[in-house]
């Protein structure tokens, strides 16, 4: 990954808009959101296929894309490609925790995609590739460590290697959401691409305890 200093200079202000309300859910994309919702931070690869599948889930109130995790204020899709920025292609999940757990969603993050695999996913090669989780609170970031432990254990009993992903505190990591067309794609384009696709091994249920 690029340091601060390597990665491209971006910009202090976005360049482009993003939709007001989600497609499938209806709900606003952006904060703040009603009282009693939580926020998670997921990077597993395309995020065209991940957003689809949190907001398929029961529970989650609205879903937005973004990168995350770098250096570059405001980047583009074109340069986060570059891998000149240092983010990952990432999906915001706002849900209510009185339905879907944080657990819930943590198994769901490990279930559908490999994370053993470094700066890629499947066919999709590059550091905006890297599986990641950015936890909102220390609760979540030790629910987040504690899963990816018990995941790993299952994981290497199955022939897989270690697991890569980052879990770094969501805080003074800026999300960025990205342009309009990437938001809800495949609700747009549903023979869109897809990358999503597991290791095929289970995560054990009850992982990490529910965020409270």
């Amino acid at each position: 990954l690029p340091t601060p200093e390597q990665a491209l200079r971006g910009r202090p202000e976005p360049e482009f808009s993003v939709p007001s309300r989600h497609t499938v859910l209806g709900n606003p994309l952006l904060g703040p959101y009603p009282e009693g919702l939580e926020v998670a931070d997921f990077g597993l690869g395309c995020f065209w296929g991940a957003e689809r599948t949190f907001w398929q889930t029961e529970g989650v109130w609205t879903t937005l894309v973004g990168y995350q995790g770098g250096s570059t204020p405001n980047p583009s899709y074109e340069e986060v490609c570059s891998g000149l920025t240092g983010h990952t292609e990432a999906v915001r999940v706002v849900y209510d925790p009185k339905i879907v757990s944080y657990a819930e969603l943590l198994k769901l993050f490990w279930e559908s995609h490999n994370p053993t695999q470094g700066f890629r996913q499947g066919n999709d090669v590059g550091t905006q590739y890297r599986s990641a989780i950015y936890p909102h609170s220390p609760a979540q970031e030790k629910a987040a460590e504690a899963s990816r432990e018990s995941y790993q254990k299952v994981l290497t009993g199955s022939g897989y290697s270690t697991i890569t992903t980052e879990i770094l505190p969501a805080q003074g990591r800026t999300f960025y959401p990205a342009e309009a067309y990437h938001q809800q794609y495949l609700d747009k384009n549903p023979g869109g691409y897809c990358g999503i696709g597991g290791t095929g091994v289970s995560c054990p249920i009850g992982v990490a305890p529910a965020q409270g």
